[in-house]
């Protein structure tokens, strides 16, 4: 057993390294656009930074994508959310959008950037390139995953306050209202739907449904812009 986990250090640290690294762009991102619109607060927290230990959450990035990947082969996880105070930005309900698009924005040109860099390796390599190029290719599914699952329109995910941010206030106030209940919204949606489906024999993957086909077309957009 010992020696089996050895040997997939390697790849481990292909996943855990791209996997960080957009976490932590992700999120200072945010922060660094708050502060741009008018707040202060995760600077002073001190969250607009490249430093990943600010930024991780020892449950959500770090405990539970490691059962997952032990247990299951998938990884999930969340950090640590940095804190806007809404009301001190210029204009909130338009800034809001910008930072709520910072964050996924940011994981597109990660991914664009991986997948650029990627087509300058080459699969003949040796053993050091060829992780390279795993590592990278990771980082491309890394970040459209995580790009695509946040712009689900559902506070408080970023297309949830996209959503609140742009749609007229009749639709805006009732969808705002649900970001008291959207984690457990989404836990049952993609955690405990699936396993009902399976005691049932059913495919009740909402993660394939609502993720497949966009992560998808992206993956094969960045594709296209890359050149590869």
């Amino acid at each position: 057993m010992l020696e089996g986990l050895i040997d997939r250090i390697p790849m481990i640290f292909a996943v855990a390294i791209p996997a960080i690294l957009a976490i932590t762009m992700h999120e200072a991102a945010h922060g660094f656009v708050a502060m741009w619109r008018g707040d202060d607060t995760a600077w002073r927290l001190g969250r607009v930074t490249l430093n990943p230990l600010r930024h991780i959450d020892p449950l959500g990035t770090v405990v539970l994508p490691a059962v997952m990947y032990f247990t299951t082969g998938f990884v999930f996880g969340w950090a640590k959310p940095v804190p806007v105070n809404f009301g001190r930005l210029h204009h909130p309900r338009r800034d809001m959008v910008w930072v709520a698009l910072a964050g996924p924005g940011v994981n597109f040109v990660l991914a664009l950037v991986s997948a650029i860099i990627w087509g300058f390796t080459s699969p003949q390599g040796g053993a050091t390139e060829m992780w390279v190029r795993a590592a990278l290719e990771v980082s491309v599914l890394v970040n459209v995953v995580l790009m695509v699952f946040n712009m689900i329109p559902l506070p408080p995910l970023d297309g949830g306050r996209v959503a609140v941010g742009i749609l007229p206030d009749a639709l805006a106030f009732p969808l705002a209202r649900l970001e008291k209940y959207g984690m457990l919204i989404l836990i049952g949606a993609f955690f405990l739907l699936p396993f009902i489906g399976r005691e049932l024999g059913m495919d009740l993957s909402v993660f394939s449904w609502v993720l497949g086909p966009p992560v998808d077309y992206m993956i094969e957009l960045i594709r296209i812009l890359s050149g590869n």
